[in-house]
């Protein structure tokens, strides 16, 4: 995400630290570098005039002080601008309303291919995870396949899904979810709406019908990133017919250049209230201005992991009941590797690390892919309950079943072994689990992922190490 905006935006920073003090001239060769790194990136060109203008103002009223260089105080000027534009005038529109009475309605609007069903059931998995009780509703009845995979996804997610009977109009089935959502156990409903492949009168009336007659507490129109400025515009018609609260951005990941995301709150005045960041069902976060500001200025995005982090720990119990360095065995290893599947691929983690784009591509180098991480998880899952209890059962007739149970070269089972003893080691020592994912860490690319440790420029571990799962 950004990759593109960031780097450039990185070498004008760079470019200005080796200068004295900040001065009108170097000032306003710094503003055009910005504002063609934000043109390339289809950022609106309204927004990039008044962006730059404001940034200007600040840098030449900005008494500099001695501890720092110039390239630090623009970098903090664009960081409170980049929060400033990233953020709404009422700066708690962005957040979900919940009705005073259940069920509350979460409308979904958006043309086809933006990924709104996907997101129906991603914002369904998001709400289910902060405790309360969503239902889906099937209310797109042009797209033949969109009731199957609404479905699908809900029983993926354990959602209930309300479906259309007996040839139910759109608003019918919406109407119905709504007089039956409690008797389900739903105090939430998202509805999940016909898409066109562009913007026509009959889907709007459609959408606007269901907007009339339910009054949804939000509605929420979902737009593709990646087609930058033209998501602008569907948002500006969307917005015209619709009383939009907020705006749900997909395909985030995908996008290198990042102008939609800029533009869309400034121009329209909607909040950005999630972001697509994987095709994974866990993969819709919330937007946070201050957050995304980080990210774009390769600052990183800490607190974000660290929630993530803490989310996996909470939901682990094995680890917890882990009271002795004696008591780690093999199952505590295979939770380990679970646990850092669960935070999201690699390149998610890697790309809230603060860095520049040539670190943290490195950083990738570095780090075991997918496949690797699932060969590791493959071998331990080979082993019998017993064996994972118990190791020292592991001798060589075992080790050769377990490989070919896994699919994997018996080296790569005597390398696991290998690593578990040496983890059992460190945390002998003291520091438990947590020196144990330091040790995983400094593993780098020898077979085992990272998981401890941090990374180049001033967080602890040093290059090829990665943020750690929190210690029990």
């Amino acid at each position: 995400m950004f990759e593109n905006l960031t780097d450039r935006i990185q070498k004008v920073f760079k470019n200005l630290r080796g200068q004295g003090k900040i001065t009108e001239a170097n000032i306003e060769e710094t503003l055009k570098e910005v504002r063609l790194a934000l043109l390339e990136a289809d950022v609106n060109v309204e927004t990039t005039k008044l962006f730059l203008e404001k940034i200007k103002v600040k840098a030449l009223g900005k008494e500099v002080a001695l501890s720092l260089s110039p390239g630090q105080v623009m970098i903090k000027i664009v960081h409170e601008e980049l929060i400033q534009l990233l953020t709404p005038k009422d700066k708690t529109a962005n957040k979900l309303k919940f009705a005073p009475a259940p069920p509350t309605l979460i409308l979904l609007a958006g043309l086809q291919g933006t990924g709104k069903t996907t997101t129906a059931a991603k914002l369904a998995a998001w709400l289910k995870k902060d405790g309360r009780k969503p239902g889906l509703v099937a209310a797109d009845l042009v797209r033949p396949a969109a009731i199957e995979q609404l479905a699908t996804l809900g029983k993926e997610i354990g959602v209930p899904v309300f479906r259309p009977e007996n040839g139910e109009k759109a608003l019918d089935v919406c109407t119905r979810a709504v007089k039956t959502a409690l008797q389900n156990d739903c105090n939430i409903l998202i509805l999940d709406t016909a898409g066109r492949l562009q913007i026509d009168e009959e889907m709007m009336n459609e959408i606007a019908e269901i907007q009339k007659k339910l009054k949804p507490t939000n509605i929420m129109l979902v737009v593709d990133a990646m087609t930058g400025q033209n998501a602008v515009q569907v948002a500006q018609a969307f917005h015209a017919r619709l009383p939009l609260t907020g705006l749900v951005l997909t395909k985030a990941d995908g996008d290198a250049r990042g102008g939609a995301i800029f533009s869309i709150t400034s121009v329209t005045g909607v909040p950005i209230q999630f972001v697509g960041v994987s095709e994974k069902m866990d993969g819709l976060e919330a937007f946070y201005p201050d957050r995304m500001a980080s990210r774009i200025l390769g600052m990183g995005d800490m607190l974000t992991l660290i929630e993530k982090a803490e989310e996996v720990a909470r939901q682990s119990e094995m680890t917890k009941k882990l009271s002795k360095p004696s008591d780690f065995n093999l199952d505590h290893m295979l939770e380990q590797i679970q646990q850092l599947t669960k935070m999201g691929s690699m390149e998610d983690i890697i790309s809230m690390l603060p860095g520049d784009h040539a670190q943290k591509k490195q950083m990738m180098a570095q780090a075991p892919d997918a496949k690797r991480i699932k060969r590791m998880e493959a071998i331990l899952l080979s082993m019998t309950k017993k064996e994972r209890q118990f190791p020292q059962l592991l001798d060589g007739s075992r080790r050769r079943r377990i490989s070919q149970g896994s699919g994997t070269r018996p080296d790569e089972v005597n390398t696991l072994l290998k690593q578990y003893d040496m983890m059992k080691k460190v945390m002998k020592k003291g520091g438990m689990m947590q020196k144990a994912s330091n040790l995983m860490g400094g593993m780098g690319k020898g077979g085992f992922p990272p998981m401890g440790g941090g990374m180049p420029g001033g967080f602890p571990g040093g290059p090829g190490n990665f943020p750690g799962l929190p210690g029990r």
